[in-house]
């Protein structure tokens, strides 16, 4: 029992410093009026094909930066700095999730006050990431169609601590037979009236209208905080 009860404890002191850390990121980001964003998903999902589309299509009205995490390399944030967005990349060597000291990290040199979004993806995982707060006011979690309709069932965990669902590669539905009922049933069966997107990526499908869902958060976050 006793080793047991100290694995518990060390992690319960970790998550405590972690929430430390997170709320100091948050009322910075809330200071400085940056909408923060976060993606989580299973390796292979879409999240840096899905997070360059918002970079892109936000950058001509907005000041937008991205912090992409992975276990090794910077191949994600040399893709994504094609927008021409500030992008950082987080090499977590062999943590499997980013934790709130990283992202403060990362952001050394960054002033806030010149950003409207700040758009972050997790390393890909559906377990870890899912208790690890990283002072962002919107979590995403993205199950794409070839992973299966039960994902959320099977990691309820990612679900319940996400605010929103997104269903990626829509465009290959049809091919793996990816059935539209059993997934929005499994994702409500776990956080029910969880709001769905579904959208493609490389097609663009659906994709347009999730640049004026983050400007609607955006607008609604400065106006609360202006009160």
């Amino acid at each position: 029992m006793r080793p047991e009860t100290r694995l518990i404890e060390v992690r319960r002191n970790v998550l405590k410093q972690n929430d430390v850390v997170a709320r100091s990121l948050r009322d910075r980001f809330r200071a400085a009026g940056v909408f923060v964003v976060s993606l989580v998903s299973s390796p292979g999902s879409g999240k840096t094909a899905f997070l360059e589309k918002p970079l892109t299509l936000l950058r001509p009205n907005y000041r937008v930066a991205a912090l992409v995490g992975d276990l090794a390399t910077e191949n994600d944030a040399l893709r994504l700095a094609r927008s021409e967005a500030p992008v950082r990349q987080i090499t977590t060597g062999t943590l499997c999730h980013l934790e709130a000291a990283m992202v403060q990290s990362a952001l050394e040199g960054w002033d806030l006050n010149q950003l409207d979004f700040s758009l972050s993806k997790n390393v890909g995982n559906l377990v870890c990431p899912s208790s690890y707060d990283l002072g962002e006011d919107l979590r995403l979690v993205l199950i794409s169609v070839t992973e299966g309709e039960d994902k959320p069932l099977k990691y309820p965990t990612i679900f319940n601590s996400a605010d929103v669902a997104v269903i990626t590669k829509v465009d290959l539905a049809a091919a793996v037979e990816f059935s539209w009922e059993t997934a929005h049933s499994s994702i409500h069966a776990v956080r029910p009236g969880m709001p769905i997107f579904q959208l493609s990526a490389k097609t663009g499908e659906e994709m347009e209208n999730y640049p004026g869902f983050l400007s609607t958060h955006l607008a609604e976050l400065r106006k609360a905080t202006a009160v």
